[in-house]
């Protein structure tokens, strides 16, 4: 399989200059075809998609989204924070988004952590992150609790269309997770 981790190798297979050479050069390909697109940053479906940061998850092809659809919103483990409550309240009040989906998957590095991240971390450079891990084992209930937040956040205007998934890292397919 060929992904955009499959680069140019130069001799004995040695990669050639840093990952973030590589993006910048890809950027200076992909800014010679580009047209600006007229778009503003209003989302064009008035929706929200909060969803984990893995790398396996193409949230455009795998909800059939275009540029300008959607305002996507990603961290570890597709958690609801205080700063994807920001982001989403900037969506709505701002930008005028009115539906959330959120979108948790299979296979999550998150499943394997706990808080005692927090203390290794303070124990390696002397002072306690601030943010919570958010570390959980039941990827079901995680979505459900992750809802539960958007729906009872007081700075959300439009809480009404919330729905939750599970994306299987394996088959590509969203399973809905009843919010009760």
């Amino acid at each position: 399989m060929t992904t955009s981790a499959s680069v140019p190798a130069g001799p004995e297979g040695a990669i050639v200059g840093s990952v973030t050479d590589r993006l910048v050069e890809a950027n200076q390909r992909y800014a010679t075809a580009f047209a600006d697109p007229g778009m503003d940053a209003r989302p064009v479906l008035g929706v929200a998609v909060v969803a984990c940061m893995d790398a396996r998850l193409d949230l455009h092809a795998a909800l059939g989204l275009k540029l300008g659809d959607c305002h996507t919103i990603r961290n570890a483990g597709g958690v609801v924070t205080d700063d994807v409550i920001r982001s989403l309240t900037i969506s709505q009040r701002a930008l005028g988004t009115r539906s959330v989906v959120l979108i948790h998957h299979t296979g999550c590095g998150l499943e394997s952590l706990t808080e005692e991240f927090r203390h290794d971390l303070e124990m390696e450079v002397g002072q306690r992150p601030s943010w919570a891990v958010e570390a959980f084992r039941d990827v079901d209930q995680d979505v459900r609790q992750s809802m539960q937040r958007v729906r009872t956040s007081p700075f959300l205007v439009h809480t009404d269309d919330v729905r939750g998934f599970v994306f299987d890292v394996k088959t590509g397919r969203l399973r809905e997770i009843d919010p009760a």
